[in-house]
């Protein structure tokens, strides 16, 4: 599956070195662990693997076939979740919650998805099977299969806005207080 996906792997030995190898074996660990209601010791497993490649995967994930994480670093993936067969995720990807809620409150990600560098899927929504989400993309309702999803690109956030806000409002501030000391 690395090697399909990934032109950088040369060589099985390279592969073996694939931080996102390691977070599946050691999420499939944790995860037999975590079905047993073995709690404390699948969140152990889950942690050293976290602490190791990077990638957060909690033990109840339920984690497909062929998944392929591919530059890892960042990558969380909440309890309730789960993600199909042959799906490749790219680093920053979140597929968390919205809040405190009971129950299923993680993305359901089908197979053959693709989930771009960045991406924030959150909320109990459905992925659907082949949908593509590209980097840096806030997915917070349903997608349907086979559709994409991007951000648009160079698009104030609202961090960005009330930043931009913050340093304007600071600015007149200085203005103000600079004309105070030269009129004085």
């Amino acid at each position: 599956m690395i090697r399909k996906h990934d032109p950088a792997a040369h060589s099985i030995f390279e592969i073996l070195l694939y931080q996102g190898l390691w977070a599946i074996i050691y999420h499939r660990i944790a995860h037999w662990l975590h079905k047993r209601k073995l709690f404390f010791p699948a969140r152990l497993v889950s942690q050293f693997s976290r602490f190791i490649t990077g990638i957060e995967i909690h033990p109840g994930a339920k984690i497909g076939r062929g998944v392929f994480i591919d530059h890892g670093a960042g990558v969380v993936l909440g309890e309730t979740c789960e993600v199909g067969d042959n799906t490749i995720i790219f680093h920053g990807v979140t597929l968390g919650g919205t809040g405190k809620e009971k129950g299923k409150r993680h993305p359901t990600v089908e197979r053959n998805c693709l989930i771009g560098a960045g991406a924030s899927i959150l909320g109990p929504i459905l992925i659907g099977e082949g949908a593509k989400i590209g980097a840096g993309a806030l997915v917070i309702k349903d997608v349907p299969s086979g559709h994409t999803i991007v951000s648009e690109p160079g698009r104030d956030t609202a961090v960005e806005q009330g930043l931009r806000r913050e340093i304007a409002e600071l600015s007149a501030r200085i203005e103000a207080l600079e004309r105070m000391v030269i009129s004085e």
